[in-house]
Formats: structure tokens, C-alpha cells, sequence
């Protein structure tokens, strides 16, 4: 068990560090070419690029710090880290395309020519298949390993790739317009995307908050798990008559889940204890590395209001635990 998970946390850091090299990789690349033809699409992209490097270092961390385990100080582990980088990063992105918004109108009011746009088409042609590749690999990990941190990352690529799209048409448009129409005045294109780039940005950014922060308020998890788990339990009626406060959380990849079991007032500890453990065995085959917390209750059949599951017993069944427990309170 513990080798898988070291293997789970290795596949994570490896995958994390391949998006920082391709990242660092990219800025450079960017920020060198805007500069020298002086298109503020491509210096957005660079500063977009330069943020998905600085989430990429954050997201690298992150899965470092989550996959430790639980100490002294941190009974429940590290994980709920990987949701506040994704936090971290959202806020990061939401800066990032500030700036450019700042930048595209600065451009609009006070236009600048554009020098040899056919370089920064092919920068960011080279930019989205890195990102198409390395996105592809995070997202791949990401879902394979439940990583909040690896799929935020892999968001913010995947935004850099329709964004550099953007920019790669906008200067297309430029480079076309001047050798088809030398007199045309079209540098105002560029801008007019750089602010498109940071409209796509502001819509990733908004999403990975919501998504990261859910976790964080310790939302319960979706329908369809609490579904499953739900069944997972009633399978094991009629020797669990009912259940009832079922409570879930996630904090990154690790889930908790927490339920009363109702069982015949006159079963052994023993075997109560036996059977709140294949309840848990189910489920963590289910959704492996869940924390599982079952509560044994005694079960008279009377449930109360509470109980949003229900008795587990047919209404036969119901009435043959009501009659023995009559017959042994009238002894």
C-alpha cells in the first residue's frame, strides 16, 4: 500500500515538474519575441505563460507537501494543500489578466506597428503544441490520481492553448493584411485579441475558484458517489436494518465519509465491529485512500425523522423486530 502510494506521488511530481521545464521553456520564448516585434498579444501571452509557470512551481509543491502523511499535527494529512494552490493560482491568473487588459487598452488609445508578425505566429504555433502535449499529460495524471493541483495546472494549459490560438489568428490577420493591403491599418487587431485573451483568462480563473474552494468549505461529495456509497451500504440488509447521517467531504484526492448503522440490539460487539469493517472494505474499493467512519446504533425500528435512508427492512421484517422486541420487554 504504501509503495503504490509513493509510486501515485512520484507519477504527480514527475508530471508537475515536466509542466514547470515546459513553462520556463515558453516564457523565454514568448516574452523574447513580443519584445522584439512589439506585439502586446504576444507579450499578454508571455505574462499568461509566465503565471502558468509560477502555478506550475505552485502545483509542483503542492503535490510534494499533499502526498506526506498524517503527523502529529495534521491527523488527517497534507492534502487539503493541493485545493489552496488552486486558490493561489486562480488569484494569480486574475492578476495576470489585469495586466493585460491594462496593456490592450493602453495599445488601443496609442496603436504601435508591428514588427515581422510572422514570428509570432510561429512562436505561437511552437507554444500551443507544447501546451496540447503537456496539457494532455496533466490531465491524463490528474484524473488517474484524483490530483486537484494537476488538474488545475492542466486547466491553465489548456486556456493557454485557445488563447494562443487567439493571438497566432490576430497576427495572421496583421501579417496577410500587410502583404495583401500594405496601406491597411490593422494593428489595432492586436490589442482587440490581447483583450479576448483576458476575457478566456478571467473565465478559467472564476472556474478553478469555485472548484478549489468547494473543497476547502468541505462541500459533500457528488450525487453519484454518495449514490454509490449508499448502495455500498444497503447490501448489506437485512443484517444492517437501517442507516442515516451520512456526511462526505474531500480534501484534495482523499475523501471522508461518516454514517450510523442500525443492527439487532442483541448483536456482539464482535461482530458489529466485523461488519462496519466490510462496510468500509466496500467502499474503499470503490474510491481508494477513503477515511471511513461507522457509527453502530442498536435498532428498535423506530426510526427517526432524521433518517433521510430509511429503515432496510421490509415492512414483514419491520414487524417480526417489533413483536420479539415486545415479547422481551413483556418478560
Amino acid at each position: 500500500m504504501e509503495s503504490s502510494a509513493a509510486n501515485i506521488n512520484k507519477r504527480k511530481s514527475e508530471v508537475a515538474l515536466l509542466s514547470v521545464i515546459s513553462n520556463t521553456a515558453l516564457v523565454i520564448l514568448k516574452i523574447t519575441t513580443g519584445l522584439a516585434i512589439g506585439s502586446v498579444s504576444v507579450i499578454s501571452e508571455a505574462v499568461h505563460s509566465g503565471v502558468d509557470l509560477l502555478a506550475s512551481l505552485i502545483a509542483f509543491l503542492a503535490v510534494k507537501v499533499a502526498g506526506k502523511p498524517a503527523d502529529e499535527n495534521h491527523h488527517f494529512g497534507h492534502n487539503k494543500v493541493e485545493n489552496i494552490s488552486g486558490v493561489v493560482e486562480a488569484l494569480l491568473i486574475f492578476l495576470a489578466a489585469g495586466w493585460i487588459l491594462f496593456e490592450a487598452y493602453r495599445k488601443l488609445m496609442d496603436p504601435e506597428p508591428i514588427d515581422s508578425p510572422g514570428w509570432g505566429v510561429a512562436v505561437m504555433l511552437i507554444s500551443s503544441g507544447a501546451n496540447i502535449f503537456v496539457s494532455h499529460r496533466l490531465f491524463c495524471v490528474g484524473k488517474e490520481t484524483d490530483s486537484v493541483a494537476l488538474q488545475a495546472d492542466a486547466w491553465h494549459l489548456r486556456t493557454d492553448i485557445y488563447t494562443s490560438a487567439g493571438v497566432m489568428a490576430g497576427l495572421a490577420i496583421i501579417w496577410i493584411g500587410e502583404l495583401l493591403f500594405p496601406r491597411a491599418d490593422l494593428h489595432w487587431v492586436d490589442p482587440l485579441v490581447a483583450i479576448g485573451v483576458a476575457l478566456l483568462i478571467l473565465k478559467a480563473a472564476w472556474r478553478l475558484t469555485m472548484e478549489s474552494a468547494k473543497d476547502l468549505m468541505d462541500v459533500s461529495l457528488p450525487e453519484d458517489e454518495e449514490e454509490c456509497i449508499r448502495k455500498d451500504i444497503t447490501v448489506f440488509a437485512p443484517t444492517v436494518r437501517g442507516f442515516h447521517r451520512l456526511r462526505t467531504r474531500k480534501a484534495g484526492s482523499s475523501r471522508f465519509v461518516e454514517f450510523h448503522v442500525r443492527v439487532d440490539p442483541t448483536m456482539s460487539v464482535d461482530e458489529s465491529h466485523r461488519i462496519s469493517d466490510m462496510i468500509a472494505d466496500a467502499i474503499k474499493l470503490q474510491y481508494p485512500g477513503t477515511t471511513v467512519t461507522v457509527h453502530i446504533e442498536p435498532c428498535n425500528c423506530a426510526l427517526a425523522h432524521e433518517d433521510t435512508c430509511g429503515c432496510l427492512l421490509s415492512e414483514d421484517e419491520r414487524k417480526a423486530v417489533l413483536k420479539k422486541l415486545s415479547n422481551l420487554s413483556s418478560e
